[in-house]
């Protein structure tokens, strides 16, 4: 079986996203997978060459959107298997999912949409979300692109800004959780469904964001078999027959509330976990005997 690995063509988002995409790649070689790095915008490649793809990270899929979409249908129209599946590609693609994870039952961050050439008072927000700050940022984006914090006294600077952002897009908007900053922000990691490892993210002093290229680090803290099981919930639900899942979120008085399903091109954190590329592989493998006796 012949598969595609698809990356991030240029390494504009860091070095160690690079490091993890190669270090797994040659992980699987290894393995003795017929794998091959590839893009998904490149013109040149013939996806009937291949039976699968995996989803490594495609950084740059939500600045094209459309094409992505196309890009997703087109395979499925060829009959290659994509993991994750595409239709939960195409969910998790804008942050409206939310919304369903919530009807759940799910604890998840509150989360009030603005559609687009919606021109509100953004006022508003700050009350109904009972907060002195929010954050706002675009349904389609990754990586805390076009992330802004505001405070309750820029009302009327921010009430211009957002009517021109969205004359474009729709934006989400969110409290400001104060956790981020005194505890940071959790990531469980699920290889088919099954428990991995996890992480803590924490922004730098002054930051709010824990991103490692905005001066975010990296923990690995103990954690209860309780909260594991508690984010298990979202991938159980939500990330059915994916190869990946990570689950992004804060714990608040020994509760886990979901920030984040990541379920296109998450950093995986492989290199915070001795056996994390052996629980990717193995998920591939059982994921291809699946696919194997389905055909």
């Amino acid at each position: 079986m012949k598969i595609a690995y698809v990356c991030y063509k240029d390494g504009q988002f860091g070095n160690t996203v690079k490091s993890e995409d190669e270090i797994l790649f040659n992980y699987l070689i290894e393995k003795g997978l017929n794998i091959a790095t590839v893009t998904w915008t490149d013109p040149d490649i013939d996806w009937k060459d291949f039976e699968l793809v995996i989803l490594k990270s495609p950084w740059d899929y939500f600045e094209q959107i459309d094409n992505f979409y196309a890009w997703l249908n087109k395979l499925v129209g060829l009959g290659v298997r994509l993991l994750n599946p595409p239709a939960t590609i195409k969910w998790n693609s804008d942050k409206h999912y939310l919304n369903e994870i919530d009807e759940a039952g799910l604890p998840v961050i509150p989360s009030i949409f603005l559609e687009k050439n919606e021109f509100p008072d953004i006022a508003v927000y700050f009350e109904r979300l009972k907060t002195n700050k929010i954050i706002i940022k675009p349904c389609v984006s990754a990586g805390s692109v076009n992330t802004f914090k505001v405070a309750q006294e820029e009302t009327s600077e921010w009430n211009s800004k957002l009517k021109e952002l969205l004359k474009n897009e729709a934006f989400i908007v969110q409290p400001f959780v104060d956790e981020i900053q005194t505890d940071g922000e959790y990531s469980f990691l699920f290889f088919n469904g099954k428990f991995s490892h996890h992480v803590l993210k924490k922004a730098k002093e002054g930051d709010f964001r824990v991103q490692s290229s905005y001066g975010g680090s990296i923990h690995t803290p103990e954690m209860s078999s309780d909260l594991i099981d508690q984010a298990q919930q979202y991938s159980d639900k939500f990330a059915k027959d994916c190869l990946y899942a990570r689950v992004d979120g804060i714990i608040r008085n020994g509760k886990f509330s979901l920030m984040e399903l990541e379920l296109i091109e998450p950093f995986l954190f492989l290199a915070q976990n001795e056996n994390s590329y052996q629980n990717y592989y193995s998920a591939i493998k059982d994921l291809l005997i699946l696919h194997t006796e389905e055909k």
